[in-house]
C-alpha cells in the first residue's frame, strides 16, 4: 500500500509531539505535595476538637384552649338578709303579684364579696290567704325567682323566705317559710269580757234587780261571741321595710369575671315598720 507525502507529514508531526511530553515533564519539575495538617507541624498541640453538631430547631406549638371562665359557687342554705320595697297584706294580694326586695348584707365566699349589699331581688306572691270568721290564721306565701347584682348582672334565685320576719306585727313564719297572721285570742276574750259587762249594766239599770243584770250579762256575752265570729283574725302583713331572710334552695354559679367586687356595696336606707298591734274589725261597742 502506498502512502501519499501529506500522510507522511502528518505521521511525523504525531511522532514529534510524543517525543517531547517527557521533556516538558521534566522541566515543570515535581508537583507541590499538601501541606501537613497543623497538628503533624506541631506535636505539642493537641488538635482542635471539632464543634458539636448543632440542635436541630424545634418549634413549640402552643394550643390555644378555650376554657370555660370560672364559677362561684353560693351553695344551697345560704341566707341572705332582705328588706322589703312594697309592702302586701292578705287583704289585697293576689297569687302572682310581684314583690321586691334588696340585700341588706354582702354574702361572702372565700374570702371575697360574691354578692353585695344593695342587690336587687325579685319574686311573686305564691299565695294569699285571708283569716277565717271563725277559725283559721291568715297566710302568705312568697318565692325569690331573680337577683340583679350592682353591676347588672342577672341571674335566676330559687330562694323562699327563712329566718324570722322582721314585720312590726304578731306575724309568724314556718320551716316553709309560710307567713302566719296573728290569731288575737286576747283580743277575742277582751271583746267577749265588755259586751257582757256592757249588757249587764244596762239589765240592772232596766230592771233595778240582780236578775235584770243576769239576763243582761248573757244578752252581752251572746253579743259578744257573735261579733267574734262575724269578724276576721287579723291580716298576714308585710309593710314596706319589713325584713327578713331569702333561703338559697339551689346553688347559684355566678361567672367570676362578672362577679368581681371590691367592695362590700351599700343598701337603701328604709326604715323599718312601725310596731302595730293586730286589729279585727269590731262591733261598734
Amino acid at each position: 500500500m502506498k502512502i501519499s507525502r501529506l500522510h507522511r507529514n502528518f505521521i511525523g508531526m504525531l511522532l514529534s509531539l510524543v517525543s517531547c511530553v517527557p521533556l516538558l515533564a521534566q522541566d515543570a519539575g515535581p508537583l507541590p505535595s499538601t501541606p501537613p495538617a497543623s497538628s503533624e507541624l506541631d506535636p505539642a498541640k493537641p488538635p482542635r476538637p471539632a464543634p458539636p453538631p448543632a440542635a436541630p430547631a424545634t418549634v413549640q406549638t402552643t394550643a390555644v384552649e378555650t376554657k370555660p371562665p370560672a364559677k362561684i359557687e353560693v351553695p344551697t342554705g345560704t341566707h341572705i338578709p332582705l328588706v322589703l320595697h312594697n309592702g302586701i297584706s292578705t287583704r289585697s294580694a293576689r297569687p302572682g303579684d310581684p314583690v321586691y326586695f334588696e340585700t341588706l348584707f354582702p354574702v361572702m365566699i372565700d374570702g371575697r364579696v360574691a354578692i353585695p349589699a344593695g342587690t336587687y331581688i325579685s319574686g311573686e306572691v305564691t299565695e294569699s290567704k285571708r283569716p277565717g270568721r271563725v277559725k283559721g290564721r291568715a297566710e302568705l306565701g312568697v318565692k325569690f325567682t331573680t337577683m340583679i347584682l350592682p353591676n347588672a348582672y342577672m341571674v335566676n334565685l330559687n330562694a323562699s323566705p327563712g329566718g324570722a320576719a322582721g314585720t312590726g306585727g304578731g306575724e309568724t313564719m314556718d320551716k316553709e317559710g309560710k307567713i302566719s297572721g296573728d290569731s288575737d285570742k286576747a283580743s277575742d276574750i277582751g271583746t267577749i269580757a265588755k259586751t257582757t259587762g256592757a249588757g249587764a249594766g244596762i239589765g240592772g239599770l232596766a230592771t233595778q234587780s240582780a236578775k235584770g243584770a243576769g239576763i243582761g250579762a248573757g244578752i252581752g256575752a251572746a253579743a259578744g261571741i257573735a261579733a267574734v265570729l262575724m269578724s276576721r283574725g287579723p291580716e298576714a302583713e308585710l309593710p314596706r321595710g319589713s325584713t327578713l331572710d331569702a333561703v338559697i334552695n339551689r346553688p347559684i354559679f355566678l361567672d367570676s369575671d362578672k362577679a368581681q367586687f371590691t367592695g362590700p356595696g351599700q343598701a337603701s336606707t328604709l326604715p323599718g315598720p312601725p310596731n302595730r298591734e293586730p286589729q279585727r274589725n269590731r262591733m261598734p261597742f
